[in-house]
């Protein structure tokens, strides 16, 4: 089992006889948003500890992100959306996922309730990766120190999570939004140790590309994406075939968009994308997203666009990589 949904159906599993945590867990617990470099460490962190053990290496994490719950749209934009980061966390070796439902109902656990109901009752939980900064229960009672006194009591242990430092600074959620932002993708790359990727299902749109001469493949985007704008793009579908292309990710302004969108136009391809998941690679900052007078004006933008990623890709090296 790779992802535990709910809290009722992480408690209805605790007490199963054949449940994978019936011998316990290595937890952390987190947003994990990006999957970046020190998300990776903190996973190694868990993973080592799990196999000393001989017990799962658990990630718990939350939908919505807390700061989602409070603050709504004016929350920071996510850098992955859950599949992605459900994804992402098993390939750098997670056992389980657990993701928790964050609402009014777990909003109201105060931090000791949490250590007894979840953490030891849902996970049977036998070591705790976490930072000093970490804090839970209602209005963030829970600490560090709090866990710690109630490890005594549980008999789990706790240990700290490790830094990682890239140019002299911290690696975090917040750094590696704050790179894309700023049209830094080599930037945000570092800190994710790969480029900055959105995967999605496509799905229909207005067929406007088709009448520009630039059929998209369009992926719709639950909330605003972290980057926006027109960019050099390397997509790789459910196959494994790579395509270079052009993408404009935002709200598209000269056709009205009200919803947050990614569209991705794929040098060289020609067949149907439809319903199938398309990974879409970030390689290079073109423009802004801008607003033009009329469609016409924005077919022969976006015909300069192809022209300036086709000359940038053929400055690069050969690799599709």
């Amino acid at each position: 089992m790779q992802l535990i949904r709910g809290l009722t159906n992480l408690l209805a599993l605790a007490g199963q006889p054949d449940s994978p945590l019936r011998r316990g867990c290595v937890a952390t617990i987190g947003n994990f948003d990006g999957v970046h470099l020190g998300h990776q460490t903190i996973i190694d962190q868990v993973r080592d500890k799990a196999h000393q053990l001989g017990v799962p290496a658990v990630v718990m994490v939350f939908e919505p992100q807390p700061r989602e719950y409070f603050e709504g749209d004016q929350a920071p934009p996510r850098l992955t959306a859950f599949r992605q980061k459900w994804q992402a966390l098993l390939q750098h070796g997670t056992d389980i996922v657990v993701c928790l439902r964050f609402n009014e109902r777990f909003r109201q656990y105060s931090g000791l309730g949490f250590i007894e109901e979840v953490l030891v009752g849902g996970l049977h939980i036998r070591h705790l990766v976490v930072g000093d900064d970490f804090r839970f229960g209602c209005d963030r009672n829970g600490d560090f120190d709090l866990l710690q006194a109630q490890g005594e009591v549980f008999g789990y242990s706790v240990e700290r999570t490790r830094t990682v430092m890239v140019a002299g600074e911290r690696v975090s959620s917040t750094r590696v939004r704050d790179c894309l932002q700023a049209g830094g993708l080599a930037q945000a790359a570092s800190l994710l140790g790969e480029p900055y990727g959105i995967e999605g299902r496509v799905v229909y749109g207005r067929q406007l590309g088709r009448q520009l001469d630039a059929p998209t493949a369009n992926i719709r985007l639950a909330r605003m994406p972290a980057l926006r704008g027109v960019y050099v793009i390397t997509a790789t579908t459910e196959q494994g075939e790579r395509y270079h292309g052009v993408a404009n990710i935002g709200l598209r302004p000269t056709v009205d968009g009200k919803h947050p969108a990614l569209e991705a136009h794929l040098f060289g391809y020609s067949g149907s994308l439809y319903g199938q998941r398309l990974h879409v690679g970030f390689r290079h900052f073109l423009r802004g997203e801008q607003k033009f007078d009329n469609v016409e004006a924005l077919k022969g933008q976006i015909l300069e666009d192809i022209t300036q990623a086709r000359a940038w890709l053929a400055c690069q090296p050969t690799s599709i990589d």
